[in-house]
């Protein structure tokens, strides 16, 4: 069976870039997909070119102002999903019905929320995981060996601190660009629990 297109890209961008892809082809027809560390506006553009290489049909959530005029359909050709985040309440259950939309569907989730330093991870990834019963794949970009690729798909057990105890130890040892912004792997409901 060929490659598509896209496949042939993604490897001639990484040879280009001297980059490796590493791990596995998930195998699950609906994840959330996790992408850390996120210290580099660089981590999109490589996301995108090792989901090609993996031939993962990603989709992800971005900033409702970056699908505007003239770059919004691009976003959206690659992929992105508007949220405004003032309506923040409304994303988690929006999110989790969406896999009731497609045969397959890779969503990716913004744990850290940001490309600067956070003590704490965002929990969406973790709530839309649960409500719409999907497991996670773990992608990742460690920029000291220049590989990337994701992990096996887990299914969450309801425990919070064991599920990000599988998370941590995934990305332990694995590099950002500027490992200095990539904070504690942890979720404010891990100190919840432990009350």
């Amino acid at each position: 069976m060929s490659k598509p297109l896209r496949w042939w890209i993604a490897r001639a961008l990484l040879a280009i870039t001297g980059w490796k892809p590493d791990g596995i082809q998930p195998d699950a027809r609906h994840v959330v997909l996790i992408a850390a560390p996120h210290t580099s506006n660089w981590d999109f553009p490589y996301l995108l070119i090792f989901a090609a290489h993996f031939n993962l049909k990603i989709r992800w959530m971005g900033k409702h102002n970056l699908f505007r005029p003239p770059m919004g359909w691009i976003m959206r050709a690659l992929g992105g999903i508007p949220i405004v985040r003032e309506r923040r309440e409304n994303i988690v259950p929006a999110m989790a019905r969406s896999f009731e939309d497609y045969d397959e569907l890779s969503l990716v989730v913004p744990a850290e929320g940001t490309r600067s330093r956070v003590e704490y991870w965002k929990s969406g990834f973790y709530h839309i995981a649960r409500m719409a019963d999907v497991p996670i794949v773990m992608s990742y970009l460690d920029y000291s060996k220049k590989t990337g690729g994701f992990s096996e798909p887990f299914h969450l057990s309801g425990d919070v601190t064991k599920d990000m105890d599988v998370i941590r130890d995934f990305y332990e040892g694995r590099k950002g660009k500027y490992p200095e912004k990539f904070g504690p792997i942890r979720l404010r409901e891990e100190s919840k629990e432990s009350d």
